[in-house]
């Protein structure tokens, strides 16, 4: 049994938003595939995710000089110990299933919050005399973008820095797969929206049974 973590990255549901829509049916479509399969779903847009700040910088601090947080640093115990707990969720799981729009280039901030929250020296990467070395090498991962212009090709492609992102990431994780699955185009074509849509859904659904 596999544990699969569904990460989405998107404000709005399947019904207004094109990458939810293929992600839903990428993941409806693995829980029929691998019905034995545990599936964890992380909305970014509702967990708690601290950003790195000074409470959370101190508190690492603390943690490696072993003082104790006393009731005066009551925050920083709460903010280190919350993103303890998103990595070591992270790190259990098996599987990988990002969802998120491109927007300006890049993803929402959340995801970028979360990444932050997981990479962390001495639990998904490791620092060598040869250099960082990824400790996630026995995961997978894909990542479901969509993206309202085209991307994949073209004077855009350059620009495009979400899923580039995630994929230098996951390398640096150690991660040996990486798969991307886009949806495109649909705001540049609006007339062609719902066959591009559909398209997408359906290569999602495919895409699932292997994964």
């Amino acid at each position: 049994m596999s544990k699969v973590l569904y990460i989405t990255a998107h404000p709005h549901d399947d019904t207004q938003s094109y990458s939810m829509a293929v992600g839903k049916a990428f993941i409806d479509s693995y829980k029929e595939a691998h019905p034995e399969d545990e599936i964890v779903h992380v909305d970014l847009y509702k967990e708690e995710i601290p950003e790195l700040d000074v409470d959370v910088f101190n508190g690492w601090g603390k943690l490696r000089s072993g003082q104790e947080f006393t009731e005066l640093y009551a925050e920083e115990k709460a903010k280190v110990g919350r993103l303890s707990e998103l990595c070591e969720q992270f790190i259990a799981a098996d599987k990988y299933v990002f969802v998120s729009p491109l927007w300006n280039f890049s993803f929402p901030p959340v995801l970028k919050a979360y990444i932050d929250s997981v990479a962390v020296a001495g639990k998904t990467f490791k620092y060598t005399e040869q250099g960082p070395v990824g400790l996630l090498t026995d995961k997978k991962a894909i990542h479901i973008q969509a993206r309202g212009g085209i991307y994949s090709e073209g004077p855009a492609a350059q620009m495009e820095m979400g899923h580039r992102y995630l994929d230098i990431i996951m390398q640096f994780f150690g991660v040996p797969s990486f798969e991307g699955l886009f949806v495109e185009g649909h705001n540049a074509m609006p007339d062609k929206a719902n066959e591009i849509k559909e398209n997408a859904i359906a290569r999602a659904k495919d895409a699932a049974h292997t994964f």
